[in-house]
């Protein structure tokens, strides 16, 4: 199976949780699968609470840190923009268990045969 490399380039949560659950998908079928927060997406990888999550758990549906928790145990590799860890002010060593600095030339070298996805 081909690799599946997600982009995340905005702070909004709905597109990050959805990137987050295609992500959390493509591993369970036993692909590699990378999840690049760029720049503004960055703080999505950080754990807290996001408004309308009560609304999410009422209905039995992951919240954006439960979806993150289930990534990391599907061996989903998540990667913090290093630009966007910058502008946020997040230092690497703050960074959750499993995420992991980068940049968009490593992801583009390491791409290789993966799909390529943008949200």
């Amino acid at each position: 199976m081909r690799g599946l490399t997600l982009i995340v380039a905005t702070s909004n949560v709905e597109r990050f949780r959805a990137a987050v659950a295609l992500a959390c998908a493509h591993a369970a079928l036993g692909g590699r699968t990378r999840v690049y927060a760029h720049e503004g997406a960055v703080p999505l990888l950080i754990s807290g609470a996001d408004p309308g999550d009560a609304a999410l758990s009422a209905r039995g549906l992951a919240t954006r840190v439960q979806l993150l928790a289930e990534a990391r145990e599907a061996g989903v590799a998540l990667i913090a923009c290093q630009t966007g860890l910058a502008a946020s002010g997040v230092p690497f060593d703050l960074l959750p268990a499993g995420v992991e600095p980068g940049g968009l030339i490593s992801l583009l070298a390491e791409l290789g045969e993966d799909r390529l996805v943008a949200f």
